[in-house]
């Protein structure tokens, strides 16, 4: 019970973070994404992310800022194996499995769905 306590809180204070950015810092959607993202990918490279990951699990793994862990661990996993172009190639390991459902599953709805405006 404690975990899903923990995990409701840290998740819940990365989207105040993010309400934070678009509200007070002016920020576009985009620029809060972007800046999330980068976050998650900065607390990575400091080896943060991954003990805030096992203390709140879901709640640090669903939010966006898990995209940028994400991308610095493939990077720095493929870099280690081939070298420098490990780099761009472990970023797109790693992350094209979630891309790919996104665009899939967004071409699908456009199929069946009819856009109102």
């Amino acid at each position: 019970m404690e975990a899903y306590f923990w995990a409701f809180v840290v998740g819940g204070l990365i989207c105040v973070v993010g309400q934070l950015l678009l509200d007070v810092g002016k920020l576009t959607p985009a620029h809060t994404v972007s800046t999330l993202v980068v976050a998650g990918a900065v607390l990575a490279g400091f080896d943060l992310y991954e003990p805030l990951i096992d203390f709140a699990g879901a709640g640090a793994t669903v939010p966006i800022t898990s995209f940028g862990n994400s991308l610095v661990h493939g990077a720095m996993a493929e870099a280690e194996r081939t070298g420098i172009v490990g780099i761009l190639t472990g970023i797109f390991e790693v992350t094209s499995a979630g891309i790919s459902a996104a665009i899939i599953f967004s071409f699908l709805a456009a199929l069946l769905f009819k856009s109102k405006g």
